[in-house]
């Protein structure tokens, strides 16, 4: 009976350990525990309760010119490779054909 008693003790011991180890969210943790999303702040809040944007804080995305491109920006996958070289056969032809 004391070995029963003593392994189901050290069962418990090892559960607590394990358990212990698991990776922290907003449930498990304290009550006003907040995780987050590993986000930069755009801002700051002001004492009565407002938001204020900074510009500095904003991302800013350079984007190039993409006029006369001749690739197109989306390819489903369900479309085979056979199927995309007559596409771009096909979307040559027809530009040189407008060309001329």
């Amino acid at each position: 009976m004391a070995l029963g008693l003593i392994t189901g003790l050290a069962r418990a011991m090892r559960r607590k350990r394990s358990s212990s180890l698991d990776i922290l969210t907003s449930k498990k943790g304290p009550r006003d525990y907040y995780k987050g999303k590993n986000c930069k702040s755009t801002g700051f809040h002001t004492r009565k309760g407002g938001y204020v944007l900074m510009d500095e804080k904003l991302p800013h995305y350079v984007v190039p010119d993409l006029t006369g491109f001749k690739l197109k920006p989306y390819v489903a996958h369900t479309v085979s490779n056979k199927a995309a070289a007559n596409d771009n056969s096909t979307s040559e032809t027809s530009e040189t054909a407008k060309l001329q």
